[in-house]
């Protein structure tokens, strides 16, 4: 039979980029495909643990073998059905008007009195810093406060314009040049305060101390104020604005709520669930204000319940939808490539997430621009700078690696579920990106980084419970089709990822491979019964059972041990996870259907028994600490399973030699372990039911080789004690 190898990869529809199977050189100078070897599936599996995404969390990596050791791998996923409603967006239309980018103070104007005294009923902010803000400005004129968009800077410099009463007040067109300033104000508009909301600064047109200066001698001749905001990205010189710290969002809440409605039904208001949970989100001020006014048509009973607990997330959608769809002058193309980026490596380290951000930015800007060579420029935008932008912090937390934990400064959205809204935005609301997103996919999945890999496979899933068809044939079945392992291993963790999250079919797409002509589809339905099987052990196990038997009527006399190989460790994988019992007990009711079956049965059951926690050398091995507890609980059926299928896998010619050297390596740990040597003590006696057997076990107990080839340790002599004659 042929391997995956051989097969030559699916063509690619009409209209679609063909999978990238050339060859490329990699940072070595290497070939990719001498570097594209398999992965133990355990190890993959544990690397898809590691990485995975917070909102796709697969169980935590230090308690290995759910039933064995009392992990959760699978059932502790972080709200799938959550996270998939979250993908699929709002269900109810709610009508609020919350502030664009632009707005408010984009035009010039005087702003209605009536407008300063309704903010004036809601506006909270430390009193000693607006005391001090006060006496700046009126000792200055001129104040320039700096901080993100809708963190109530422009708020802020109204109400400094009032306290001075400095009215009436006149807000500034944003583009005034920062050079003509001084000409901006005229006695002839009667304004004794101006406001200059998001001053539009250039590298070639910064706002610089002399425009200041001959600001206020102006605003001095006419005795009036100016108050300019800025953002964080604006170019200044020799200017330092006093940074501007937004006031606690649950006191601006109860302060708008107060001015809308009585005390008693803003505190009741107040306190539903629904708001505390708002208040939870790092919601911007902006949607803090609308919040109010929808809670007021609330308790009016003009809108019901479901849209005070949609809000959060129709204004987190609103906020994305923002971001893609203002033109360049408001955020740049690199700027939206770096929040795609964001939303695929959420929580990882910030120095990946903005090197594969400048990856996509080039790809993006071939497909703007086609005829042109893609340009990044070499040093950028500062983190904490893009970090505001994309609503994220920074923060240090150690990274699984190969070599241990290693301490990185990470990256993630306040609000969790950004991400996923952002990828659902781009994949269906902006279809012409995808073909620089699917490159960029492309490009992840053949990373020799798990983490690059494993994150590439969490942004395919949410793209799959978005767009199911349109996925599976421009990524998942691409990559399963293809000559890397790399990539058939990514669209693995995809279609887990996809089931994980509620994304309806994947079972039987992977039904539907196991008996698939092509031997990659095949070996891909495999590794991800290993990973779903725990949901449906029984449907998993009867499709193993069934693959085998397919393998061994194609070639009986000359197996795919590759394929054999992989069908293994997907037992293994079962046998190791949170339905344990339930598998084993189906392997013990199957050993005998068939030689294919068998021999399958045997493979993975002796290969799960290798397994040590947190895969250390002299770890405790998993399986044989689930036997211990079973044992000494005198529960379930793992105290008579097991030794059942030790005693076959001893006996068996095939795997005897494997099965002997597993118990080698347990004596060898119980030399250094008490914990294991009872164990173990605890399992022999159950392990001898004839003299053949006895005979085995002594004779292993009584030769076996110590470390580097000194005699047999102590405790193999003690243990040698607990056989019982035959």
């Amino acid at each position: 039979m042929s391997t995956p190898e051989q097969q030559s990869p699916r063509p690619a529809a009409q209209g679609e980029e063909p999978a990238a199977e050339e060859p490329r050189k990699g940072d070595t100078g290497e070939p990719d495909e001498e570097r594209d070897q398999p992965q133990d599936a355990w190890e993959a599996r544990r690397d898809l643990i590691d990485h995975s995404p917070r909102t796709m969390r697969l169980g935590d990596r230090t308690r290995f073998g759910g039933g064995m050791v009392g992990g959760d791998q699978y059932g502790g996923v972080s709200g799938g059905r959550v996270t998939g409603d979250v993908i699929m967006g709002s269900k109810t239309e709610i009508h609020v008007a919350i502030p664009g980018l632009t707005s408010p103070g984009a035009a010039s104007g005087e702003v209605p009195r009536a407008a300063l005294d309704r903010l004036t009923e809601s506006f909270v902010a430390d009193e000693r810093v607006m005391a001090e803000l006060t006496e700046r400005l009126r000792r200055d004129r001129v104040l320039v406060l700096a901080g993100a968009r809708f963190t109530g800077r422009r708020t802020a410099a109204l109400m400094l314009l009032r306290r001075l009463d400095a009215l009436p007040v006149r807000t500034l067109e944003r583009d005034t040049p920062p050079g003509n300033l001084p000409e901006a104000f005229g006695a002839e508009d009667g304004a004794r305060g101006y406001v200059l909301s998001d001053l539009g600064t250039r590298r070639d047109r910064p706002l610089r101390e002399p425009h200041l200066l001959a600001a206020k001698d102006r605003l001095a001749e006419q005795d009036a104020y100016l108050v300019v905001t800025v953002g964080p990205t604006a170019v200044l010189e020799d200017v330092v604005p006093v940074e501007w710290r937004p006031p606690v969002a649950a006191d601006v809440l109860g302060a708008h709520l107060r001015a809308r409605t009585d005390d008693e039904t803003a505190a009741k208001l107040l306190a539903l669930p629904d708001v505390t949970e708002f208040l939870t989100r790092s919601h911007q001020l902006r949607e803090v204000a609308a919040f109010a006014g929808l809670l007021a048509r609330y308790a009016a009973g003009e809108v019901a319940e479901a849209a005070v607990a949609q809000f959060s997330l129709v204004s987190l959608e609103n906020q994305v939808q923002e971001w893609f769809e203002e033109d360049e002058s408001a955020i740049h193309l690199r700027d939206k490539a770096f929040l795609v980026a964001l939303a695929a490596f959420d929580g990882g380290p910030y120095a990946l997430t903005a090197e594969l951000s400048d990856l996509l930015h080039r790809f993006l800007q071939k497909t703007e621009h086609p005829g042109l060579p893609p340009e990044v420029p070499v040093f950028g935008t500062h983190i904490g700078k893009r970090l505001q932008l994309a609503r994220a912090e920074e923060y240090e937390e150690d990274e699984h690696t190969e070599w241990g934990p290693v301490t990185q400064r990470k990256a993630a959205f306040r609000d969790e579920r950004a991400s996923l809204v952002l990828l659902r935005e781009v994949w269906t609301g902006h279809p012409s990106a995808r073909p620089a997103l699917i490159e960029w996919l492309r490009r992840l999945a053949d990373d020799g980084r798990p983490l690059v890999r494993t994150r590439a496979a969490s942004t395919v899933a949410v793209l799959a419970r978005t767009d199911l068809p349109s996925a599976m044939a421009l990524i998942i079945e691409p990559w399963a089709t293809s000559k890397r392992f790399r990539q058939r291993l990514v669209a693995v963790n995809a279609l887990t990822f996809a089931h994980l999250i509620d994304t309806p079919n994947i079972p039987r797409i992977l039904d539907v491979w196991c008996e698939a002509d092509d031997p990659r589809l095949r070996w891909v339905a495999v590794r991800a019964y290993g990973l779903l099987g725990p949901e449906r052990p029984a449907q998993a196990l009867a499709a193993l059972r069934k693959a085998v038997r397919r393998l061994y009527a194609d070639g009986p006399d000359d197996l795919d041990e590759a394929v054999a190989g992989e069908l293994a460790e997907a037992v293994e994988l079962l046998l190791l996870s949170p339905a344990g019992e339930e598998v084993l007990a189906e392997l013990r009711t199957h050993l005998a259907d068939d030689r294919a079956v068998h021999d399958l049965t045997l493979a993975g059951f002796v290969a799960a028994c290798r397994r040590t926690e947190d895969g250390e050398r002299y770890g405790t091995p998993l399986v044989l600490s689930w036997y211990a507890r079973g044992a000494t609980e005198d529960s379930g059926n793992a105290r008579h399973d097991l030794p059942f299928l030790w005693r076959a896998a001893l006996s068996d010619a095939r795997s005897t030699r494997h099965a002997l050297a597993v118990l080698h390596d347990w004596v060898l740990i119980a030399d250094r372990s008490t914990a294991t040597e009872w164990a173990l003590a605890a399992l022999l006696p159950a392990l001898v039911t004839t003299s053949e057997e006895h005979m085995r076990l002594s004779h292993l107990l009584r030769t076996m080789p110590g470390e580097d080839g000194h005699p047999p340790p102590p405790v193999a002599a003690r243990l040698l004690t607990t056989l019982p004659n035959r």
